[in-house]
């Protein structure tokens, strides 16, 4: 039986890590940009640290490939309900046996230099990427196929070893390509001070933690942009990109407070708009201590009241859940629930010798302002377990901390987090959140790592589906992880412009139009 080729090291990188920014310099003129018909202008909430896509932590930064994807094409796109469409690559996939790949590279696209992209383009950025020297964060996907043949515009390559996932990784994290030739004259400092890709947008300004601005590429093969002119601006703070919007020195901003996002939608000129996208709100449950007690684990997430929490906390913006698959993934299944039964989570925790009187105690980590309301719902739940005989001590943390407890299995009995899976799929939602040898995972339990074991090398796409389905029922009917909801993602903009989100949570500004 053959599993992942997991690493430690590499695949701790995959959690993604922030970076630090400023606001824009004093005398930047955002609004006379904004106001700019041919121009937008964009409140970022985070940084650029490197224009490079495909090595070191910033690309495997969720919230910086909405900028990369401006710049660089993928080998595969996704359109904004998370399906895959052609991208550098108009055709892939597999041959009858899965042992080999083969991909039909567009003859019609062009790097910002004017030089044509090739078939060497692709080959020499998919063995750059599975190269462990390159520093690719995602090199045990990529490293899985080898053997490259060029005939015409198409690439065929063997399979060293199956990789369900790896035409999907083509669409999100390092899945760019790059231009071997330029590349390769300038090296990766000359890259960094003026990259080159084949995307929709060419660098024209950067001024690090300040600014982005980029220029529509008129010889883009999708055809070009409708905005001759992007400005990112670098906004961490959500209470500084409100104020953009209601300043008018930005067209367009997300993830502010949903408080602001009510008021801010109603006032006039401004719109706003929500949407579901690929993160999910969960408590990572660690199987030590009190938390080896299936009675104690099942109590703590049938007595969550997850519909109040998404209504009382976040004023409706959210979508409950009992997998950790949202109804846009690939192995969602709504007939998988956990009741929210607080007389019997009472009733099972009794049967462990615990009460309100005599209650059961455990640690719950949690991040507070990584994500809104991050801390609240933790203090909620908290609350809500306290009336069926759960006593939980909150201990805060900074999301880098959680990371390196997470990779060494020391996290608490219980720990509040986000998961991200863009791509939708099982295997990078449940099957790395808990198969033990996952650095993302801290549960170790047998039942599920037996069950979980087979899929990573399942040939057959409906078994393996189906397979991952039982693995949440499992997982689901053993408490093993506790799921809450599906976060939503506030947009707010001007009505000058139309934007179009994007169910992986981009804001990509080659999907905007004037309005108006």
């Amino acid at each position: 039986m053959t599993g992942p080729s997991f690493s430690r090291r590499t695949l701790l990188q995959l959690s993604g890590a922030g970076a630090a920014a400023l606001t824009l310099p004093l005398g930047f003129a955002g609004r006379v940009l904004a106001q700019d018909g041919s121009t937008v202008t964009i409140a970022y909430n985070v940084n650029l640290p490197s224009f490079d896509p495909t090595v070191g932590a910033s690309a495997v930064n969720p919230t910086i490939q909405t900028i990369y994807q401006a710049v660089f094409d993928p080998y595969i796109r996704q359109a904004p309900d998370l399906s895959f469409e052609p991208g550098i690559l108009t055709d892939w996939g597999w041959n009858e046996d899965k042992t080999k790949v083969h991909m039909t590279v567009r003859d019609d696209a062009v790097w910002h230099n004017g030089d044509k992209v090739t078939p060497e383009d692709v080959v020499w950025s998919l063995e750059r990427a599975g190269n462990p020297e390159s520093g690719n964060p995602i090199q045990f996907v990529w490293s899985k196929i080898g053997n490259f043949q060029i005939d015409g515009n198409t690439v065929t390559a063997d399979v060293k070893e199956y990789e369900p996932t790896l035409f999907k990784w083509m669409a999100f994290l390092t899945g760019y390509v790059l231009p071997k030739k330029y590349f390769e004259e300038v090296g990766p400092e000359g890259f960094e001070a003026k990259p080159v890709g084949s995307g929709p947008y060419m660098v024209d300004t950067f001024e690090r933690n300040a600014f982005l601005r980029l220029k529509a590429n008129p010889n883009y093969w999708g055809g070009k942009p409708a905005f001759e002119t992007v400005i990112f601006k670098f906004v961490p703070d959500a209470t500084s990109r409100v104020a953009e919007i209601e300043s008018g020195a930005a067209d367009v901003t997300l993830e502010i407070p949903y408080e602001e996002f009510d008021r801010l939608k109603d006032k006039p000129g401004i719109v706003g708009e929500t949407i579901p996208v690929s993160d999910i709100a969960m408590i990572f449950i660690n199987d030590i201590g009190v938390m080896k007690d299936e009675n104690v684990r099942r109590a703590a997430a049938m007595s969550i009241n997850k519909k109040a929490i998404v209504d009382r906390l976040l004023r409706g913006y959210g979508v409950p859940l009992d997998t950790l698959q949202t109804p846009e993934y690939d192995a969602y299944d709504p007939s998988i629930k956990v009741p929210y039964d607080p007389d019997q989570a009472q009733a099972l925790l009794e049967k462990s010798g615990y009460s309100p009187d005599n209650p059961v105690k455990f640690t719950i980590q949690t991040t507070r302002g990584f994500k809104p309301k991050d801390y609240e719902m933790v203090q909620a739940i908290v609350g809500m377990w306290r009336k069926v005989g759960i006593d939980a001590t909150i201990e805060v943390y900074e999301i880098a901390k959680h990371y390196e407890l997470r990779a060494r299995d020391e996290l608490a009995e219980a720990a509040f987090y986000n998961w991200g899976n863009a791509i939708g799929d099982p295997g990078t939602s449940t099957g790395f959140a808990m198969f033990g040898p996952s650095p993302h995972s801290v549960w170790d339990g047998q039942e599920v790592f037996d069950a979980i074991a087979p899929l990573w090398a399942e040939k057959d796409e409906e078994k393996r589906i189906a397979g991952w389905k039982k693995v949440d029922k499992l997982i689901a009917d053993k408490g093993a992880v506790i799921p809450l909801l599906q976060f939503v993602q506030p947009i707010v903009h001007t009505d000058k412009v139309a934007v179009v989100p994007q169910a992986n949570g981009m804001l990509l500004p080659q999907k905007m139009t004037p309005e108006g």
